[in-house]
Order: C-alpha cells, then sequence, then structure tokens
C-alpha cells in the first residue's frame, strides 16, 4: 500500500485548500452560521467553475473521472475549514453511488447538474431511533407501476434543498432496495430538524409514495449489497471531515497554549497540558493511519467492512477526545460563541453520531473478530 499522493492529487488539495481560506475567515464563518442560510451558494459556485464539484463524476457526464480518494481530499480541507456546503451529501451520497449504479439514463439526468453546481442530492439512510443504517425499517412495496414507499427518514442531510433523494428501504423480511425520489412527489414530507453543528437536517416522510421502476438505483436483487456500498463510503467521508477538523482543531489548541501565559509562562510548558495535547496528536494520526487504509480498500473495491468500522470508531472516539481537549485546554475561550473552537466541537459532536456511533461500532467489530470475518488485507 502506497499512501503517498500523486501530483495531481496534491495540487487538487492545494486547489481546494485556497479556495476555502481564501473565503473562510473565522469572522465569515460566524456570521454565516446566523445568517439563516442552509448553505454558502457563492463558495458552491465557486467550486463547480474550479471544476471540483464534478472531482468523483464521468468526464462523459462533465467531471474529471476521479474517484473516492479525491473526494476525501476535498472533504479533509472542508472539516479543516468547516465549510458550509453540501460536498459529502452531494457527491459522496448522492452522485457517487448514481455513477457506480445508475442507469445511463439516472446518470444523464443528474450527474451534469451535480458537476456544474446546478443540483443538489442527497440520500436518506437513518431513521428515528437510531439502529443499523444498512438494515432501513421504511418499507418498499412492489406496486402495478414499480414500487410504493412507506415510512420515515431522520437526520438526512440537505433533504430540504436538495433535487433528489436517494431513499434505502426494506423490501419483505430480508431484502433492501435503494429508490431515487422527487422530494416534491405526492406523500413526501419534508420537515427541517434542529441539529448539533447547525448543518441543515429533514426528517423525511414517505406516505405510500409511488417509485417508478426506473427509479430504482441498480439491481434490485443487489439491493443489499448496494446500502452497504453507499454506508461505507458515507461513514469513510465523514472520517474525512472529522481528520481535517481534528487536526485543524489541535494546531488552533497547540498555538493558543503557546502564546496564552499563566503564572509566568505559556500554558503549553506544563507537562499535564503537554500530555492533553501529546494525547490528541495520537488520536489524530491513528485515525489518519486507519483511515488511508480504509479509502486504499474502497478504492480498490477491496471487502472493508472491518476497516470502514474501525475508522468510523477511531473518528467518533477520537473525534470525542481531541475537540474536548482543544475546549478544556482554551479555558473560558472555549465556550465563547464568538470564538471559533466551539464550532470545532459541534461539528466533532455531529460526525460523531452520524452513520453510527462508538458504540455500535465497537460492537460490530467485535462480532467480526468473533466470526472470523476479519481478513488481513494484503
Amino acid at each position: 500500500m502506497n499512501f503517498s499522493y500523486r501530483e495531481d492529487q496534491q495540487d487538487l488539495r492545494r486547489l481546494t485548500a485556497q479556495i476555502f481560506d481564501d473565503r473562510l475567515t473565522d469572522d465569515f464563518r460566524r456570521d454565516f452560521s446566523r445568517s439563516g442560510e442552509p448553505y454558502d451558494r457563492s463558495l458552491w459556485r465557486t467550486l463547480a467553475q474550479a471544476g471540483l464539484l464534478g472531482t468523483a463524476i464521468a468526464e462523459a457526464q462533465g467531471g474529471s473521472g476521479l474517484g473516492l480518494t479525491e473526494l476525501c481530499l476535498l472533504l479533509e480541507e472542508q472539516g479543516r475549514t468547516l465549510a458550509p456546503v453540501p460536498l459529502l451529501a452531494t457527491l459522496v451520497l448522492g452522485a457517487l453511488p448514481i455513477q457506480k449504479f445508475g442507469s445511463a439514463a439516472q446518470q444523464t439526468a443528474l450527474l451534469p447538474g451535480v458537476a456544474s453546481g446546478d443540483l443538489l442530492l442527497t440520500a436518506a439512510l437513518e431513521e428515528i431511533g437510531g439502529g443499523d443504517p444498512s438494515r432501513p425499517a421504511v418499507k418498499a412495496t412492489a406496486s402495478a407501476e414499480g414500487w410504493r414507499l412507506r415510512g420515515v427518514k431522520s437526520c438526512v442531510p440537505y433533504g430540504a434543498q436538495a433535487q433528489a433523494i436517494l431513499v434505502t428501504a426494506r423490501i419483505g423480511r430480508k431484502s433492501t432496495g435503494v429508490f431515487l425520489i422527487d422530494p416534491q412527489a405526492k406523500g413526501v414530507r419534508i420537515q427541517p430538524q434542529a441539529t448539533t453543528s447547525g448543518e441543515p437536517q429533514a426528517l423525511v416522510t414517505l406516505s405510500n409514495v409511488r417509485v417508478p421502476a426506473a427509479d430504482v438505483l441498480g439491481d434490485i436483487q443487489a439491493g443489499e449489497s448496494i446500502v452497504d456500498w453507499i454506508v461505507e463510503r458515507g461513514q469513510t467521508a465523514l472520517a474525512a471531515q472529522q481528520l481535517g477538523l481534528m487536526a485543524e482543531a489541535l494546531r488552533r489548541t497547540a498555538t493558543y497554549t503557546g502564546e496564552r501565559v499563566q503564572f509566568g509562562r505559556p500554558i503549553g510548558s506544563f507537562q499535564g497540558v503537554q500530555h492533553r495535547l501529546a494525547d490528541a496528536y495520537i488520536d489524530v494520526e491513528a485515525l489518519r493511519s486507519v483511515y488511508l487504509r480504509a479509502v486504499w480498500a474502497l478504492e480498490n473495491d477491496l471487502p472493508a467492512s472491518a476497516e470502514v468500522a474501525v475508522v468510523k470508531w477511531w473518528a467518533a472516539r477520537g473525534g470525542h477526545r481531541v475537540t474536548h481537549t482543544a475546549q478544556h485546554l482554551h479555558g473560558g475561550l472555549g465556550a465563547d460563541v464568538d470564538y471559533p473552537i466551539h464550532a470545532f466541537f459541534l461539528h466533532a459532536k455531529q460526525i460523531e453520531l452520524a452513520l453510527g456511533a462508538a458504540a455500535p461500532m465497537l460492537a460490530k467489530i467485535g462480532t467480526q473478530l468473533a466470526s472470523g470475518a476479519v481478513r488481513p488485507l494484503t
């Protein structure tokens, strides 16, 4: 496994970082969080004009034809800068599975609009009460015209802004499918939900929603594996955001403790503070290690269920520890909403719980270890 990035990948990261850094000052983020806008439309247009929204979209649909590795570079930079744009929802949960499993008609109808910045996508994976996102409770029933969907999805990122939503649903007792729905379709009700980070999310209620057969994503017989494919990439993408976020929170905290003087010396010189920072650094680098391994495995279409569970566990627990350390070592500033460090804490908490918190990930890892399902990557 070669974890070094190619020159073109490094160029993509630098371009993304430059675009975000040029716009996303601490003052801008603070003011934007109070504006009531769901996302930064101007920044979204800039990303489209730079060709970044088409990173993992095929050239035939107006993209660059790259993959998950490059998408995760964008998401690391988004986590670092807390950029208020729907990258994960649109590019990872929406466009990536349509590019992989969608019909030619679905790809033609949706992906060029994503690459141009004119169309937002998302996926409804989570449900009220949590549970395994790979095992949905929403029901899909075959009908004369295709399918009918009934149930409720919760915490749908940018659900009220997206022009199309991928919905996972249970078919009978054992099968699962993925369906493309129009948020304006009859029987679809979308209600905004309050979130920890301020990211727009929605409760999506499906009341006997008609879905034509042409709007099924991929082979209905392979629905369960498609759902797992989407969830694993979504969890890994969340870890990419968390990695960028944790590294930046640690950088800011190290800078602050080196400048804050108490008892005649910088507080960063105190052994107790150094221990907290050292532990946070270990968390950042541990997540980076397992994350790179998971991205490599997914990019090469290798089985990576255990690797992704480990990544999501580290993103949840490591993110929790690092941002708590950042809050504590900033003292009173950590609780000041006019100071930026609290925003890293809130976004990390959102990522910690999304698509599986630490406890269910640990249980999944334990089950796989006990069953002998985990195998070494070669």
